[in-house]
């Protein structure tokens, strides 16, 4: 049910409707009053873009220990081998709820029908034919409203978290009490009050001229998460999918990794093929791989695309596989049955994000993240395909147990309402929307597939210009959902060219030519963000002057973990 009251104070307020959002909702104890926000309407977020499928180790024990293998292969061997361990061991029981829950995968005689994608050694991937995204959503969200207890508002886009410090009581350990959401249709600032609030507001691809997400993946729950205190690890990694459709028309539409999957193939505009003299599992190696391949034969021979080519399967085949893309495709003039699909590389999946522990818990008390806007420790350099959805479950469940077995006490804090009396009318809209396109210009053409040092320093240079226009702007003017996109957006990519400057080797996702190789000095790292040791002249700083100075730091996977975990509680 939708909430129409003027309520808004709950046992938990989950920001962000995917699938983790949703999850999580649906794993907490029936009688709490749960708050879903949505930015947009609740099936708008990335969830229902999602393809290829779950990943889930389902033939036992080997097909478990092949899966961390994998994991951690494509990862750079920067995941943490035992947040891959937890969540790959907790992939068939994710299933069987989901399958208690009515979701609609695809069988094969009497049992589950499992795809194989890029970096997978094995078909592991359970899926609803290509539109595995689009069914999960359907069957959560049927499920979260038959829930009572569960309310939503859709058009409301969380701007600023609210904290104990943020009120002036820094003598108190930092809590996390709510958030001011602009609610989009009635133009109003509300104040949310909740004993625990869940971020799960998906990742920052929009960040990039291009990309597969849809428009809300603007990074607002990790900036938020950042301006509030908490730490950010591994924001170069930023996934960009190899295959995107090449065709304006349709707006960033992505052609599974699946596809590559089931057998298509890579060609050249002359139908010769690229991908072995690239890597020894050719079209099957992992998204990093394939993407760098595209993005040098395209500046190697001067061409927009390559070109996806499965038409040797049959139309049969491709019909019942990929009947969405199929369908889609011939939307805009493209038969893949007989002709090859040209695609490029586009931004995809944020790898990096809110640094979290086990349960789900960032650096803030009663702060939680999940999903994208999350650093598990899973991903490490570079997500293998399907393993997101696993994540989003996984983590949601499990911050549901914690939030269940560790209940916070409500705060006697009384939130004040948001203040615009210092602010006006915008004067000029236009700067907003040039800020938008200069950014995401900047960010495709200076921290894309291919870095350089000079390049990220140009990028800083311009993001640091950006983030003064964009907060005196927000100083003086009511805010608008372009507005508080951008201020978070601008937030993320300064992150992200912070911590590709800090990161002085190429491994996974982070290709530099300045630094072509692994830093096999030192073992994998992480790079953390955190402001609280942030020094002079301390690595990954923004330029003299900024207001809030940090440091990028290069931990150890297992030295990544929450602040003051005991001290929190």
């Amino acid at each position: 049910m939708s909430v129409t009251d003027s309520s808004c104070a709950v046992d938990v307020l989950i920001i962000g409707s995917g699938a983790a959002g949703l999850a999580a909702a649906l794993r907490l104890p029936q009688d709490l009053r749960i708050c879903i926000l949505s930015k947009a309407t609740l099936s708008a977020g990335s969830t229902p873009w999602a393809q290829g499928g779950i990943a889930a180790a389902l033939g036992g024990f080997e097909d478990i220990e092949q899966h961390i293998e994998d994991t951690c292969r494509a990862g750079g061997d920067l995941p943490d081998p035992a947040v891959v361990r937890r969540v790959v061991e907790a992939g068939a029981e994710q299933i069987e709820w989901l399958l208690a829950l009515g979701m609609p995968f695809s069988n094969e005689s009497d049992h589950l029908h499992l795809t194989r994608e890029g970096g997978h050694g094995t078909r592991r991937v359970a899926h609803a034919a290509d539109h595995t995204g689009k069914s999960l959503m359907d069957t959560l969200l049927a499920a979260v409203q038959s829930r009572p207890n569960i309310h939503y508002r859709e058009r409301h886009l969380a701007v600023n978290l609210i904290t104990t410090h943020s009120l002036g009581r820094i003598d108190e350990a930092n809590r996390c009490l709510g958030a001011y959401v602009l609610d989009l249709d009635h133009d109003t600032v509300r104040t949310f009050q909740a004993d625990h609030i869940i971020l799960a507001t998906g990742g920052a691809a929009k960040a990039y001229l291009y990309t597969t997400n849809p428009d809300g993946s603007t990074g607002d729950g990790i900036a938020m998460g950042w301006r509030a205190g908490c730490r950010v690890a591994n924001m170069e990694f930023m996934q960009f999918h190899p295959t995107c459709l090449f065709e304006p028309r349709a707006k960033s539409f992505l052609i599974s990794e699946a596809v590559r999957g089931e057998g298509g193939l890579l060609r050249l505009p002359d139908g010769s093929r690229f991908m072995p003299r690239y890597h020894p599992d050719a079209e099957l190696a992992p998204r990093d791989v394939v993407a760098r391949a595209i993005d040098a034969e395209m500046k190697r021979l001067g061409i927009d695309c390559v070109y996806l080519d499965i038409t040797h399967k049959g139309a049969a085949f491709i019909e019942q596989h990929f009947p969405m893309i199929h369908a889609r495709c011939l939307e805009y003039g493209y038969d893949m049955t007989r002709d090859p699909l040209p695609v490029v590389p586009a931004a995809h999946y944020t790898c990096g994000g809110l640094i979290v522990n086990e349960a789900g818990r960032t650096d803030l008390l009663g702060l939680y993240a999940i999903g994208e806007t999350s650093h598990t420790g899973l991903h490490g350099a570079n997500r293998l395909a399907s393993n997101s959805l696993l994540e989003c479950l996984v983590y949601a469940q499990a911050a549901a147990e914690d939030i269940t077995r560790h209940p916070l006490p409500p705060h006697p804090a009384v939130l004040p309402d948001w203040d615009e009396s210092l602010v006006t009318d915008p004067d000029e809209a236009v700067v907003v929307t040039h800020n938008w396109d200069e950014l995401r210009r900047t960010m495709w053409d200076y921290v894309g597939i291919v870095r350089t040092t000079k390049r990220l320093e140009r990028a800083a240079h311009r993001i640091e210009l950006l983030k003064r226009e964009i907060q005196e702007y927000y100083a003086h003017f009511r805010i608008s959902n372009n507005l508080i996109e951008l201020r978070n957006l601008v937030e993320v990519a300064d992150l992200i060219v912070r911590a590709a400057l800090a990161r002085q080797e190429s491994r996974g996702l982070h290709f530099t030519r300045d630094y072509p190789e692994l830093d096999r000095a030192h073992p994998p790292r992480n790079t953390v963000c955190d402001r609280t040791v942030a020094g002079s002249g301390a690595l990954g700083n923004p330029p003299t002057g900024s207001a809030a100075p940090f440091m990028c730091r290069m931990l150890p996977p297992a030295e990544t973990i929450r602040q003051d975990e005991s001290a929190a509680r």
